[in-house]
């Protein structure tokens, strides 16, 4: 059994710090950081030096040109604008409409630990209006529904914890909802539980291409989901452990519901996949075929990569409906290594053909927009 976290933190300080993600680093540590820092923007400018016309300056502290995310993607209509992040834990939700197109956050001081954005709605939390709970989609922390968003050294997290709310069945709780058409997000952390990274579009029609590189993501069941076209490259997906439940399975990594006619899918390439949890305790995968779109064939391929052991080996795959096998899907995987990614039943674990793998790379998933040229 891979080694526990140390425990003197919370479960919300863990979240929050990345567990996994490197040294466990609170709240007062990151903010300790940030009050000290003469210069919150680091190399990206001020309010009195600004970078370009088009760039905001968020600070928490009031040494910007906006004390919330929010406020400055209000503030940035239209398309180009760049909104450059001081180091601190931002509250709040944020929603980015399809009419802010090709936006950019960085992240101040390049570290991602630095700056978060975070929030505690899940489905079943009730709204303030009386009208409803959220549902998982307006559960997410963050929502970005407009094409061209670029993300840069930031942590996207939602604190729900289902321990803090006992006998809830709305259970999901999203960090961030991504729908728009070259959304890319380089050097960023997603940490959540359940549903914590829902790679989606805005339409069941819109084959949105995302791109996710040297990133972090964490959680226990479906914890990155949705119908996009997005290439994770040189990401660490880690599953967490989980004390209500006394057996296997604590949940499932991928759980993508591509639309039918969307050639591709989720493709995992070059990273690996860590746990918290007992060995052989979580799934790789399952379909969701929602019910907003019965005809979905969830699309994932997992090549290159190193699956640690607390990936059931024998049976990495399940099904989230008897009426939806996943062998009826589009599961498969290439030259994977590690425990989790031994084959001892061989139809339990679809491998692709050289030839096959040829096709299985981000310039032919992603076509004409190459965004690994942009870092």
């Amino acid at each position: 059994m891979p080694s526990h976290l140390p425990l003197p933190l919370s479960r919300r300080g863990l979240l929050l710090a990345g567990a996994g993600a490197g040294a466990a680093l609170g709240l007062a540590p990151g903010r300790a950081r940030a009050a000290a820092r003469p210069r919150p923007f680091g190399r990206y400018g001020s309010p009195a030096d600004r970078a370009t016309p088009t760039t905001l300056y968020v600070d928490q502290d009031g040494r910007g040109d906006f004390s919330t995310v929010q406020a400055a993607v209000t503030a940035a209509a239209g398309s180009g604008w760049t909104l450059v992040i001081a180091p601190g834990t931002y509250r709040e939700t944020v929603a980015v409409d399809a009419t802010r197109t090709e936006a950019t956050w960085i992240g101040a001081s390049r570290d991602p630990r630095d700056v978060v954005i975070v929030y505690d709605n899940a489905a079943g939390t009730p709204k303030p209006d009386g009208s409803g709970t959220y549902g998982t989609t307006g559960s997410a922390t963050t929502t970005v529904q407009a094409d061209g968003f670029t993300a840069r050294w930031i942590t996207f997290a939602n604190d729900w914890l289902r321990a803090d709310h006992p006998g809830s069945t709305g259970t999901q709780a999203v960090a961030i909802k991504v729908q728009g058409d070259r959304s890319a997000f380089h050097h960023c952390r997603f940490l959540g539980h359940q549903d914590t990274l829902y790679a989606d579009s805005r339409a069941l029609t819109a084959f949105a291409r995302q791109y996710y590189a040297d990133c972090y993501v964490e959680g226990d069941v479906d914890f990155v989901f949705g119908r996009a076209t997005a290439v994770y490259e040189n990401c660490h997906f880690r599953t967490l452990d989980r004390a209500d439940l006394a057996g296997a399975p604590y949940g499932f990594v991928f759980a993508p519901s591509t639309a039918v006619a969307n050639p591709r899918g989720y493709l995992v390439s070059r990273s690996r996949v860590g746990s918290a949890a007992p060995d052989a305790f979580y799934k790789l995968a399952r379909p969701w075929v929602p019910g907003s779109d019965p005809t979905a064939r969830p699309m994932l391929t997992v090549r290159d990569t190193r699956l640690g052991a607390g990936i059931d080996a024998v049976a990495p795959y399940t099904d989230m409906s008897a009426a939806y096998p996943w062998q009826d899907q589009r599961f498969a995987e290439y030259r994977d290594t590690g425990p989790g990614a031994e084959i001892t039943v061989p139809e339990n674990r679809p491998q692709l053909t050289d030839e096959e793998a040829e096709s299985a790379t981000r310039e032919i998933y992603l076509g004409d927009w190459a965004p690994w040229k942009e870092c």
